[in-house]
C-alpha cells in the first residue's frame, strides 16, 4: 500500500522539493535577451522598475544610460530622448527609469538591486517640483513600485549605522510595504535605532531574496509594454540630420497643431481628458500650494548620498511649470524660485554641478506639453544638456555629503540666501 501511495504522490512530491530547491537556490535561472533589454529600455512597466534581472542585464552595457524620473517619460513626442537617440543613432540608449508615482525614495530603494552595473556611470535624473509637496511620497504610489526584495538587499548590504541609513530605515518604517512582511520590519526597526540586524535576520533576508531573486527572473519580463513601434513611427518624422534650428521649426509647428482647444498651451488630448469638464474648480486651486517644504528634500538627498557612494556623475534636469496654468491656478512664482534655489543649493553645496536649470522657461510657447511635463521644445532644450553630457569627457566629480539634508530643519526651510 505504502509502495502504491508513493508511486503515485511520490513524483508530485519530488517535483515539489525539486522546485523548492530551485527556488531557495543561488544560481540564475533564465537570461535575458538583446530584444528584452531593448525593449525594456523604453517599456515604463512597473515589473521592470520595480525588479532586478533585466535591470541588472540592461546595465551592464555601458550603451545603456539610465534616465530617472517620474511620469514625463511617458509623454513621448519628437523630440523625447528615446525619440532623438533612435533617429540619430547615438551611442547610448535611454534606460527610463520613472513612471507615474516614482519619486526619490522609490528611486533610492530601486537602486539597490543595481549597484554594481550602476557604479562609476553617468545618469540623467529629472527633479519634479511636484514632488515636493507638504506631505512627500504618497504612500500607495510608493507601495506600486516596492518589493521586498529591494529592502532585503538593501539591509544584507548594510556594514555600518549612518545617517542615510537610519533616515532610510525611519522613512520605509512609515510606509505600509515596510511593515508588510515582521522579519524585515524588525530589521528595519534595528538599522533605526543604529544597530547591525541580528544572524536570524540575515539568514531569513538571504533565502527571502533568492526566492524572490528568482520569481523576478522568471516573471519579470512578462505584460512589458512595447513602445519602440510609437517611438519608431515619431522618429520617421524628423528630418534626417541633426539640425537644433530646423528641429526648433518643427516643434513649434507640431506644438501649434496639438495646442487648438484651450489657451493654456496644453495639448489637445490631455486636455480633453483631464482638464476640460473641470477647468473651472482649478481656478485659484493652487494659491496655497508650496514645493519648498517637504520631507521629499531629505529623500532626494538619499539618491544623491547613492550617487556618490557609487562615484556616479549625473546631469540633473530641473523642469519649469506650465506658466499660463500656474498663473490661473495661482501657483505663486515666487515660491517656484524659492524652490529652484533650495534644490540647487542641496545639489551644488555637495559638488553635484551638471545641472540644466529650465525652470524658468515655463512662458516659453511649445515648451510644455501639459501642465508640468516637457514637451515638444522642452525636451528639445534639454537635449542640449544632455547629449553633451553623455557623450563628452566630464570632469570626476568630487562630493561633499552633509547629513544635515536628512533633518527637519531643512526640510521645513523656507528660504535660501543666493
Amino acid at each position: 500500500m505504502a509502495k502504491k501511495l508513493f508511486l503515485i504522490f511520490g513524483p508530485v512530491l519530488l517535483a515539489a522539493l525539486l522546485l523548492i530547491a530551485l527556488l531557495f537556490s543561488p544560481f540564475r535561472m533564465n537570461h535575458m535577451s538583446t530584444k528584452t533589454e531593448d525593449k525594456a529600455a523604453v517599456a515604463l512597466s512597473p515589473n521592470v522598475l520595480k525588479g532586478q534581472i533585466i535591470k541588472e542585464s540592461a546595465l551592464s552595457h555601458k550603451q545603456f544610460v539610465p534616465f530617472f524620473g517620474s511620469s514625463e517619460f511617458s509623454r513621448f513626442d519628437m523630440a523625447h530622448p528615446s525619440v532623438l537617440t533612435t533617429k540619430y543613432q547615438r551611442r547610448y540608449t535611454p534606460f527610463l527609469m520613472g513612471e507615474p508615482g516614482t519619486q526619490s525614495l522609490t528611486h533610492y530603494f530601486q537602486m539597490q538591486l543595481v549597484t554594481s552595473q550602476l557604479k562609476n556611470r553617468k545618469a540623467v535624473f529629472v527633479i519634479s517640483p511636484q514632488w515636493f509637496v507638504k506631505k512627500g511620497a504618497r504612500k500607495d504610489a510608493f507601495g506600486f513600485y516596492y518589493s521586498p526584495m529591494q529592502s532585503a538587499t538593501w539591509l544584507l548590504s548594510r556594514k555600518a549605522s549612518s545617517a542615510e541609513d537610519r533616515y532610510a530605515a525611519k522613512r520605509l518604517l512609515n510606509m505600509p510595504s515596510g511593515k508588510a512582511n515582521h522579519t524585515i520590519m524588525m530589521a528595519l526597526k534595528r538599522v533605526a535605532d543604529g544597530k547591525q540586524i541580528t544572524k536570524h535576520e540575515r539568514t531569513y533576508l538571504v533565502y527571502e531574496m533568492r526566492l524572490l531573486q528568482h520569481e523576478d527572473q522568471l516573471f519579470s519580463d512578462l505584460k512589458m509594454k512595447n513602445n519602440q513601434g510609437k517611438i519608431d513611427r515619431i522618429a520617421k518624422q524628423l528630418p534626417d540630420h541633426y539640425q537644433l534650428k530646423d528641429l526648433d521649426q518643427l516643434a513649434v509647428a507640431q506644438g501649434k497643431q496639438n495646442t487648438t482647444n484651450n489657451r493654456f498651451g496644453i495639448d489637445n488630448q490631455f486636455y480633453v481628458r483631464r482638464l476640460h469638464d473641470k477647468a473651472k474648480k482649478f481656478k485659484n486651486f493652487e494659491q496655497n500650494w508650496s514645493y519648498v517644504q517637504s520631507p521629499e528634500f531629505s529623500d532626494f538627498e538619499l539618491v544623491l548620498n547613492q550617487f556618490a557612494s557609487l562615484n556616479m556623475n549625473v546631469e540633473f534636469i530641473i523642469p519649469p511649470v506650465n506658466q499660463k496654468w500656474s498663473a490661473y491656478t495661482g501657483l505663486s512664482q515666487t515660491m517656484l524660485k524659492e524652490f529652484d534655489r533650495k534644490i540647487r543649493y542641496q545639489l551644488q553645496s555637495q559638488g553635484f554641478n551638471n545641472i540644466c536649470d529650465l525652470s524658468d522657461k515655463g512662458n516659453v510657447p511649445y515648451f510644455m506639453q501639459d501642465t508640468i511635463h516637457l514637451g515638444w521644445r522642452g525636451w528639445l532644450a534639454a537635449d542640449q544638456s544632455i547629449d553633451p553630457f553623455l557623450t563628452k569627457k566630464q570632469k570626476a566629480p568630487h562630493y561633499q555629503m552633509n547629513s544635515k539634508f536628512y533633518s527637519t530643519a531643512w526640510q521645513h526651510q523656507i528660504s535660501i540666501k543666493k
